[in-house]
């Protein structure tokens, strides 16, 4: 199987899964016992907060685990609605948000709140003036993500992170594709909340990271003892958490090779499908995009069928198939991507362990695959 689904998930590093196996067979203890097993747990736990921390910079203290990133999302959307609800209850986001941060917002819909989505442009991308725009007195929460999953373009967060939190409003952006890809700092960024997820950086899943700047307060979600630091309850999942810590350490390590090393590959994988494919449409922001992603779209074709058609390759598609027939992605439709371009949309994500010899087989057996549903549909 060729592998070129980063952005939906990534294989777990091998080094992230030796850091986790002792925690798996012998140190079981649990974390908030005095033992010395317990004092094993503790002590691995506070390592990966100091590992997350240094990656993203952040302090050990303004770090919280969750399960993943939905759950970081979920947390800071609601949590800080909640805190701020007695100065307005208006949320600005962007209408190509991930699910996560979009079906929050609908929710808090229904306990009295509204949120404004700003639309982005042709690239994918919000203006800062639209945001601007979008601010209103009740406004105290924006909530932008900063990289596209589906597109990969590059939001310009710290510009809005600028505009928003001198008028005393939180700023939070869901950071799960960018993370490992592109630098991450809190306090570069000028934000006060972000979101990560565990398995998009080689990590396993199950767990993710909010990270809170020190001031802000939020209400607890669940409730129970006094974990992490009394924020979020339930024994913690010690396991996990040493492979976030470990994989956001190999991160830091390997990123500044990375990003150039994965931008040449999705370079060469456009130039040559566009080579071959003239007519062929690239999706995001040509230069403010993620190193690793590609979505290009293929004129008057279905991109499950393009899919089914290459069974050895682990691709996306940019439409989802429902009892009505396919329906083309939210991204694309409000990136203004007509339909007939929409539904021949692949997502194309390359990670740590793709090489030349696989974006060259990948090329190969896309350009196969689309040449047979190109002949089938003329038929």
């Amino acid at each position: 199987m060729l592998y070129l689904d980063y952005n939906a998930t990534t294989p777990v590093d091998s080094r992230v899964a030796d850091a986790m196996l002792p925690f798996l067979r012998d140190h079981f203890g649990n974390p908030s016992s005095n033992h010395a097993l317990g004092r094993i747990s503790r002590q691995a736990i506070d390592k990966a907060r100091l590992q997350v921390g240094q990656f993203l910079g952040v302090q050990p203290d303004e770090i919280i685990f969750t399960s993943s990133g939905t759950e970081a999302n979920n947390h800071a959307i609601i949590g800080a609605a909640l805190a701020n609800s007695e100065r307005g209850k208006h949320i600005v986001t962007c209408n190509v948000e991930h699910p996560a941060v979009t079906e929050v917002c609908r929710y808090l819909e229904t306990r009295g709140f509204t949120f404004t989505e700003v639309k982005v442009d042709s690239y994918g991308m919000v203006s800062v003036e639209d945001v601007a725009a979008a601010l209103t007195s009740e406004t105290t929460l924006v909530t932008i993500m900063l990289a596209n999953n589906e597109v990969g373009t590059i939001q310009p967060i710290k510009e809005i992170a600028n505009l928003v939190r001198p008028k005393g409003i939180i700023m939070h952006t869901d950071c799960a594709q960018a993370v490992g890809k592109i630098p991450v700092n809190l306090s570069d960024l000028n934000v006060d909340m972000i979101s990560v997820a565990s398995h998009k950086l080689y990590g396993p899943k199950g767990v993710g990271v909010l990270c809170i700047r020190d001031g802000i307060e939020l209400p607890n979600l669940m409730h129970g003892a006094g974990h992490e630091n009394g924020r979020r309850p339930g024994t913690e999942n010690i396991l996990e958490i040493v492979g976030l810590g470990e994989a956001c350490r190999l991160a830091d390590e390997d990123l500044g090779d990375e990003l150039p090393r994965l931008k040449k590959l999705r370079n060469h994988l456009e130039k040559s499908l566009l080579e071959i494919f003239p007519s062929a449409r690239v999706n995001g922001h040509p230069e403010k995009r993620l190193p690793n992603t590609l979505s290009i779209s293929f004129h008057d074709l279905r991109s499950d069928e393009i899919v089914a058609a290459m069974p050895e390759v682990a691709i996306s598609t940019g439409a989802a198939c429902h009892g009505g027939g396919p329906v083309a992605s939210r991204v694309l439709t409000n990136m203004g991507v007509p339909v007939e371009w929409a539904l021949g949309t692949l997502r194309i994500s390359l990670g740590r362990m793709t090489t030349l010899a696989e974006v060259d087989w990948g090329i190969e057996e896309i350009a196969r695959a689309v040449n047979v549903v190109q002949k089938r549909t003329r038929i």
